[in-house]
């Protein structure tokens, strides 16, 4: 996943610009690297984003119809982690659509733009990380679901009976 690479590439990066204690040789550079990072990131996330909504709730579907055994005792956590994070991104996302409708009229610098992204996608950062290391969940889900037996139905209706009653009309036997 991309976010992953970004993520190993951030680990790498911070791993060779700070000290034992974690403290950066060069501030400004380290900052500018994350204000990078965050921003790749956000845009990793963003074609997820999209279809995040729909993809819990199919998780979420998934497991409730799978045995004990046949799942990850973590998925449920984890499901819920990406769904606070999904909560929290696209408060930030509202915020951020108000702050540039707002920003049309008082005209905001450049560099005032940048900084606020900056702040924007810096306070984005844990939920964005939630996702690229927890959302490998949903597809492990998915994966799972598709092993596991479907349920066989007990009583199968008849199909003439349904197709005559969605029609409005009564069945007619012959």
């Amino acid at each position: 996943m991309q976010s992953e690479m970004i993520l190993a590439s951030w680990d790498a990066y911070s791993e060779k610009h700070t000290d034992v204690d974690g403290y950066p040789y060069d501030e400004e550079s380290y900052g500018w690297r994350k204000v990078q990072r965050d921003v790749q990131t956000w845009r990793a996330f963003e074609p997820v984003r999209r279809s995040a909504r729909d993809l819990l709730a199919t998780a979420r579907f998934q497991l409730r119809h799978m045995a004990a055994g046949d799942f990850d005792d973590r998925w449920p956590w984890q499901l819920s982690e990406l769904t606070k994070a999904l909560d929290r991104l696209e408060a930030l996302r509202d915020e951020w659509t108000k702050a540039r409708e707002a920003g049309r009229t008082s005209r905001p610098t450049h560099e005032q733009f940048i900084d606020a992204l900056a702040e924007r996608n810096a306070e984005a950062w844990s939920e964005l990380d939630t996702w690229a290391t927890q959302g490998r969940a949903l597809l492990d889900v998915h994966f799972a679901a598709f092993k596991t037996p479907a349920p066989v139905p007990t009583k199968v209706p008849d199909p003439t009976l349904m197709a005559t009653a969605a029609a409005g009309r009564p069945a007619v036997r012959r």
